[in-house]
């Protein structure tokens, strides 16, 4: 992890703060976070508020009742996300991880961040990504999220560490501030989905960080 990793880290983290400001960003409780975490996977965000509505209108929006559902009837639910059979046995998984490790997700609250991501990688189909989604926006814990956008973003402004090295290089970067936490994931995907998605390179504001 270089210094010239951090100060432009450190950039890309001003600069995009200045031109987005604050976002409203992931609004929800923590059961919806945790679903909503598992059903992002692979699928555009609108297909994952419409399941969210379908699931609530169906009485299945909690982790509570995820756990006795029948599997079918939450398929149904959130067959718009696509891979809906996978998503369905991870959102089962998730919330059977909640209940017979910690019985609810208020006490999940009590566990320290560490031992908490620990547990939540553990549960077949949460990676990295989704771990730390959850414990930044359900949670509000000081666990910056690494994804694709993030990782694109850096890579073109000339950060070549490690993907497993930027989650820590973010976090000494950034004030130990949640809020800071979550409005740069924030600013990191509206700006990859504004220019990078877009192929905007002539227009990047990050081009300079390249040297």
């Amino acid at each position: 992890m270089s210094g010239s990793s951090s100060i432009k880290v450190h950039h890309i983290v001003r600069c995009l703060s200045g031109h987005y400001g604050e976002i409203a960003w992931w609004p929800g409780d923590t059961d919806e976070v945790m679903i909503g975490a598992i059903l992002t996977q692979q699928t555009r965000w609108e297909n994952v508020e419409h399941a969210l509505r379908e699931l609530k209108r169906r009485g299945l929006n909690t982790m509570l009742s995820l756990y006795s559902a029948d599997s079918h009837e939450i398929e149904e639910a959130i067959r718009c996300t696509g891979f809906f059979r996978i998503k369905t046995q991870r959102l089962k998984s998730l919330a059977t991880y909640m209940m017979k490790s910690h019985g609810s997700v208020d006490k999940m609250r009590q566990v320290p961040t560490e031992a908490l991501r620990a547990g939540l990688l553990g549960v077949k189909g949460i990676g990295e990504e989704t771990a730390d989604s959850i414990l930044c926006f359900g949670f509000l814990r000081d666990s910056f999220v690494i994804d694709a956008y993030t990782e694109r973003i850096v890579r073109c402004s000339g950060v070549n560490d490690k993907r497993q090295e930027l989650k820590s290089l973010f976090e000494r970067v950034l004030p130990r501030d949640q809020k800071a936490y979550r409005q740069t994931h924030a600013h990191m995907v509206e700006y990859a989905k504004e220019f990078c998605g877009k192929k905007r390179c002539s227009e990047c504001i990050l081009v300079n960080l390249k040297g």
